[in-house]
């Protein structure tokens, strides 16, 4: 396994667009090379074909590949054989057996069905999973609805139901989870307030589509100033103490401490981007 480094800020970009591969590498913190949804048909030879075509780094590139239901899944495995890639996506991940042909592979489990929601638990616990993805889209499709959005550009409560049980799913396995793309690339402060919550609620990251939401991903996962100064002064607070204790008016246990040990953790991550 490559030992897959996991930043705030994941960048897709279609296979079948090698001219892009570096630019997309260079402007994230990942770079998923987009083998199903972003490729046609007859164009997902030629994009299988690219990817041995330039070299990057193994330990920041995930290869989506297409769902286990598909005659496609068996070509894109063949074409992996040629790269260096050991990091993969499977999209339409609907259950744990979905899973089988990836054991030799790092896999993240793109959750973005009504079955992949109800199966979250059994896949996240699959050994080889190291991260969880839902899509709010592909799901509401699945459905058989329209939009996962209301007028007001809020998710509408079955795709924040899945967004919080594909978080809850990774959590209890241990496992990382990345939150959906924002569709509409011109609304950058709606994707500021959805990665804030997002890194908030103990999402590792935020999938992108376009370059210029990257930076605006990573803002709302780093912790500002004021967040760092205060884990670092409660921590520094607790050497010494036996259980819970009072530290600037507030109460403080083991709970909070944890949040600030993550708020650093945070600081670290994204300071290395």
């Amino acid at each position: 396994m490559t030992g897959f480094v996991m930043g705030p800020a994941l960048l897709f970009c279609p296979a079948d667009r090698p001219d892009r591969y570096e630019k997309a590498a260079t402007r994230a913190d990942a770079v998923i090379l987009d083998l199903e949804d972003a490729v046609s048909a007859d164009a997902k030879p030629a994009a299988r074909l690219s990817l041995a075509e330039v070299a990057l780094d193994p330990a920041r590139t995930i290869v989506r590949l297409n769902p286990a239901d598909t005659d496609d899944l068996h070509e894109d495995l063949h074409a992996l054989t040629r790269t260096p890639y050991r990091t993969v996506m499977l999209a339409k991940t609907a259950t744990a057996s979905d899973l089988l042909p990836l054991a030799r592979y790092d896999v993240v489990a793109l959750v973005e069905t009504a079955a992949g929601v109800v199966n979250a638990a059994s896949i996240a616990a699959r050994p080889n999973v190291v991260a969880l993805m839902w899509g709010a889209e592909d799901l509401v499709a699945s459905l058989g609805g329209t939009s996962s959005r209301s007028p007001s550009g809020a998710y509408r409560s079955v795709a924040s139901h899945a967004r919080s049980a594909v978080l809850l799913a990774a959590g209890a396995c241990g496992k990382a989870a990345i939150d959906a793309i924002h569709l509409d690339i011109g609304d950058l402060d709606g994707l500021a307030t959805e990665a804030t919550d997002a890194a908030a609620s103990g999402f590792a990251a935020t999938a992108c589509i376009h370059p210029a939401q990257v930076p605006v991903v990573r803002q709302a996962y780093r912790p500002s100033d004021d967040e760092v100064r205060w884990a670092r002064e409660v921590l520094e607070a607790a050497a010494g103490q036996h259980g819970a204790f009072r530290w600037d008016g507030k109460l403080v246990d083991g709970p909070i401490l944890k949040h600030a040990e993550h708020v650093l953790a945070r600081a670290g991550v994204v300071g290395r981007a």
